[in-house]
């Protein structure tokens, strides 16, 4: 018995270690808060403060931005136009789906199949600003963001995203210098990581959205490439959310947005609202199944012990049993007599 329990207990801990290894980075991402690589408002020179124009430009001015066509609805105007009208000497690309198409066929036909095949159109405007960025270098602004002041100061560093709540990074608000190699990476990411997770909302973020993204971010600081700050450097510099929308003085304001999310996205927010008591029963459940674990086991070795038991008293009974062939040779010459 006791035999047994060391090997319950040894198979119940290799389990456990192979999902603790299958899920490591998302844990990780708990306790990382970017604090190593926060662009903090001291180094960022105040709106139309001369300093702006004696920092190094390593970011081409280009703003990015993505929709369905050239159509843009009314209540994300003020927010695109105010990018616009703030960057008059930055050139301007939305990436309606019809150009989109074009650039990956034309850029990255190694990836055709799989963008066009995204099931979710979410996905596939995740996607295409990680090529742009990683192509041109750039801005990327979602439409629902709207620009508050010049981004010059973001464009000497050689990469940035922003923080988000309550772990990891977004992609809505990113810029980078072409062929950066953390967009490098991201991009050589989308297909190992489009996997169809069944409810939309989990798909979605951990196939190409925010989620996705966070993880490629910690596995990248992991590499040891996320290093220098100058034009050839790998370094990618974390936009806070006090200077990304919280004040006046912030690069940013947020508008009305999307409404992609289905029923299932509520079911995931209503989880993160009551996580500790859903972690509570996680264990509680976690308990309960390895009680029950240990029973049926418990029970399954008995009743291999006393199969064993049984056959060795059968075997006792055939051995006493059993005829003597002397005594049957002796009845046979009777016979014969």
């Amino acid at each position: 018995m006791r035999r047994g329990l060391v090997i319950f207990v040894i198979v119940n801990l290799l389990i456990i270690a192979f999902l603790v290894r299958s899920v490591f980075t998302l844990l990780a991402l708990l306790v990382e808060d970017g604090a190593n690589d926060a662009i903090h408002r001291a180094e960022l020179p105040a709106p139309n403060s001369p300093l702006i124009d004696s920092r190094p430009q390593l970011i081409p001015k280009i703003i990015h931005q993505t929709y369905v066509n050239e159509s843009i609805p009314e209540h994300w105007r003020d927010a695109q136009r105010s990018c616009i009208d703030l960057h008059d000497d930055y050139e301007y690309k939305l990436w309606t789906d019809e150009k989109s198409y074009a650039f990956i066929a034309t850029e990255y036909p190694w990836f055709l199949d799989t963008f066009a095949n995204y099931p979710q159109p979410i996905q596939r405007a995740d996607a295409i600003r990680y090529f742009v960025l990683a192509h041109f270098g750039g801005v990327y602004i979602d439409l629902d963001d709207g620009c508050n002041r010049r981004l010059d100061p973001l464009l000497s560093y050689p990469a940035w995203v922003r923080r988000t709540a309550p772990t990891g990074i977004s992609n809505d608000a990113m810029g980078a210098t072409p062929q950066h190699p953390f967009f490098l990476r991201v991009i050589d990411s989308l297909m190992e990581y489009n996997k169809n997770w069944q409810l939309p909302y989990i798909t979605v973020m951990y196939s190409t959205g925010p989620l996705f993204l966070s993880v490629i971010w910690k596995e990248y600081m992991a590499s040891g490439n996320n290093v220098g700050d100058d034009i050839g450097g790998g370094r990618v510099r974390i936009l806070m959310q006090e200077e990304y929308n919280r004040h006046a003085w912030s690069f940013f304001s947020h508008h009305r947005g999307s409404s992609w999310h289905g029923n299932d996205a509520k079911l995931i927010f209503w989880m993160g609202r009551h996580w500790l008591m859903l972690t509570a029963m996680g264990f509680l459940g976690a308990g309960v199944v390895g009680a029950a674990l240990w029973w049926v086991y418990g029970r399954v070795l008995l009743l291999g012990q006393m199969r064993g038991r049984a056959g060795q008293r059968g075997g006792y009974w055939m051995r006493w049993s059993r005829p003597s062939p002397k005594k049957d040779y002796e009845l046979v010459e009777r016979r014969g007599v």
